[in-house]
């Protein structure tokens, strides 16, 4: 029974690095390709001028979006153990106590819940949350400006970006 359990703890330290590492390499190498194509799209009638300043909300959102996926894919115990153990190294990237860190990522994760109310689709309030992270509505053509909310082919185009920053 103990040799099981430090197993199980090795696989959920294991699958957090995996985690941590493939989610840090996908942001660091693809942020620039998204920050272009932001600042491209035709939803914009102004260049939002989208910069790597910008990548560490980006991370933020991305994080907050997959953690809310473990439940999806893990028992409970385990999905549980797994976010504590992301969230960990996380925090000694970026350099803050596991509890600094844990917050920041709650404030994400409500963030994304009150720009998608009422819907629960994660992947749809990943990219809401990048339109008002990087205030998005400042740019747009004046229709959806003056309803502040953002157009809807912008976020479809979101969507298709956004899903391969889900992990899988």
């Amino acid at each position: 029974m103990f040799g099981l359990l430090v197993k199980k703890k090795l696989d959920h330290n294991r699958l957090a690095n995996v985690f941590v590492n493939s989610l840090n390499e996908a942001v660091e190498s693809g942020f620039g390709d998204i920050a272009g194509m932001i600042n491209d799209d035709a939803a914009f009638v102004h260049d939002p001028a989208i910069n790597e300043s910008y990548a560490d909300s980006f991370m933020m959102i991305v994080l907050a979006g997959n953690l809310k996926y473990l439940d999806a894919h893990f028992e409970a115990e385990d999905a549980k153990e797994i976010r504590s153990k992301i969230i960990e190294k996380f925090a000694l990237i970026y350099e803050m106590t596991v509890f600094e860190f844990e917050k920041v990522v709650n404030e994400y994760d409500s963030f994304i819940s009150r720009v998608n109310h009422p819907s629960k689709n994660t992947l749809y309030g990943m990219s809401k949350a990048l339109f008002h992270k990087f205030n998005l509505n400042e740019y747009q053509e004046v229709y959806f400006k003056s309803m502040r909310a953002p157009n809807p082919l912008f976020l479809k185009r979101m969507d298709d970006v956004m899903i391969n920053y889900l992990w899988d």
